[in-house]
């Protein structure tokens, strides 16, 4: 069980530890700028900071382990599932890394805040200490099972992984069904946020094929340059 960070005299709100899964969750709704109060709570317990919109997400026997899954293979698969019938794209590969413009956490602390003063879903959200072995991996440790109608948080996570590297990316906000992470090293070209966007719909098919309704469009307006990424399942 996670041991209480409060206890630890640690500047952080009063909060409880909640077990099955388990992870610390503030009492109250969290207050702009608190993200710099995680970072500082994780460095003492190595625990993981996240936003959350619900109390607590309902267990799944599907989180399994990142380890099992290898990235590339993963959006392979993946990107062969969403291809519609007959018009079939092959899999291009993983995308190239981007070019860090900013500290991924400081990245992370400016998306916490937008989100908690102006984004709807967030307005409201609690501050969490989660035990994972890197922010990717928040997901599984909470056997959070947002996509479950797509597939295993643990695919996911490797996904995740592999953004960390290559991207810079840390996972902000999590409500039942979506996903908010921050952006430290976004692809700066057409052609690279059109790599990127390939990726995104083979991990997320709904922000395409119920949002913009082409990848292109898609990595015009929410790729290219954007240091936050969006991701919701139906």
């Amino acid at each position: 069980m996670v041991i209480n960070p409060n206890a630890l005299d640690l500047d952080l709100p009063p909060g409880t530890v909640h077990v099955q899964p388990s992870y610390w969750y503030a009492d109250e709704p969290a207050a702009p700028e608190i993200w710099s109060r995680l970072l500082t709570a994780r460095e003492a317990t190595g625990l993981q900071p996240v936003l959350l919109t619900e109390k607590q997400f309902p267990p799944t026997d599907l989180s399994g382990d990142a380890d099992d899954h290898d990235p590339a293979a993963t959006l392979s698969a993946l990107w062969g599932h969403v291809q519609e019938t007959g018009r079939e794209e092959p899999w291009a590969g993983p995308a190239a890394p981007g070019t860090r413009t900013a500290d991924p956490d400081d990245r992370a602390a400016l998306l916490a805040d937008e989100l908690l003063t102006d984004d709807k879903y967030f307005t409201g959200a609690r501050a969490a200490l989660v035990p994972a072995r890197s922010s990717a991996d928040i997901v599984t440790a909470l056997g959070w099972s947002g996509a479950c109608n797509f597939t295993e948080a643990a695919r996911l996570a490797s996904v995740l992984r592999s953004w960390e590297d290559r991207f810079g990316i840390r996972v902000v906000g999590l409500g039942p069904d979506i996903m908010s992470v921050s952006v430290a090293a976004p692809p700066r070209t057409r052609g690279h946020a059109l790599a990127v966007a390939r990726e995104h719909f083979a991990f997320c098919p709904d922000i395409v094929s119920q949002g913009v309704g082409s990848i292109e469009e898609y990595a015009e307006e929410d790729v290219l340059n954007r240091t936050d990424w969006w991701f919701w399942w139906d």
